[in-house]
């Protein structure tokens, strides 16, 4: 698994201890819930983030990556040619 972004969603609003032990990601109130996303740089990077939320007594509500702009597919609008 390459780097790639994660939003991480926890129940309730994060302390200033939880806020400084994720100092590297966006954290962004969503009441009820905090969303935490940022860079991941493998499993055990992301399974740490997660023990360690847990450690802090908080619920994880869910984790899912979100892809690059590179990942993203690409929309074309489809132009047709008429023939007269």
């Amino acid at each position: 698994m390459a780097s790639m972004r994660y939003e991480i969603r926890v129940d309730g609003l994060l302390t200033s201890e939880a806020r400084a032990a994720f100092v590297d990601m966006r954290i962004t109130q969503a009441p009820p819930q905090t969303v935490i996303d940022g860079e991941v740089l493998d499993e055990s990077h992301l399974l740490g983030i997660i023990a360690q939320l847990r450690a802090l007594g908080i619920a994880v509500v869910s984790v899912h990556p979100v892809p690059s702009r590179s990942d993203r597919p690409i929309r074309t609008r489809e132009t047709t040619r008429r023939s007269d």
